[in-house]
């Protein structure tokens, strides 16, 4: 089975009540220019399918123009798209289910060689966050 480095429909997310329960419920880190929050919610609470979801924001107080805001989204997905194989490949193995949000807090358009960088910090993050977890709980 060959993976695909893909950010597909299942993968976006995008249901309120698991972005809700995220921003009240699940645990944040600065990185700058991001913020990230995360959550491992249940999956059959959550009814989801898929092991990970990804969402990205961008303030309209730093960027006026809803072009800079969509460059800097596509950016981002991007880079978390070429990037996400491992991350992704742990969450199966420890089936383990994660939301992600990633906003964007810096008043720059960034370079797509920056937004790459900061994604794989971000994400080598995220697989420690995993490791710590104890097995019991999964």
């Amino acid at each position: 089975m060959v993976k695909k480095l893909t950010l597909g429909k299942k993968e976006r997310l995008k249901s309120r009540k698991l972005i809700d329960q995220l921003f009240k419920e699940g645990r944040n880190f600065n990185l700058f220019p991001y913020r990230v929050y995360y959550l491992f919610p249940q999956a059959k609470a959550a009814g989801l399918n898929i092991n990970l979801q990804f969402g990205v924001g961008v303030s309209t107080r730093n960027f006026k123009h809803a072009v800079d805001r969509n460059r800097i989204k596509r950016l981002t997905r991007e880079a978390y798209r070429l990037q996400k194989l491992p991350f992704q490949e742990l969450l199966e193995s420890k089936q383990l289910t994660i939301a992600l949000f990633l906003i964007y807090t810096g008043k720059e358009l960034p370079a797509y060689k920056v937004v790459s960088e900061k994604i794989a910090v971000i994400l080598n993050r995220l697989i420690k966050a995993v490791n710590e977890i104890p097995s019991s709980a999964t």
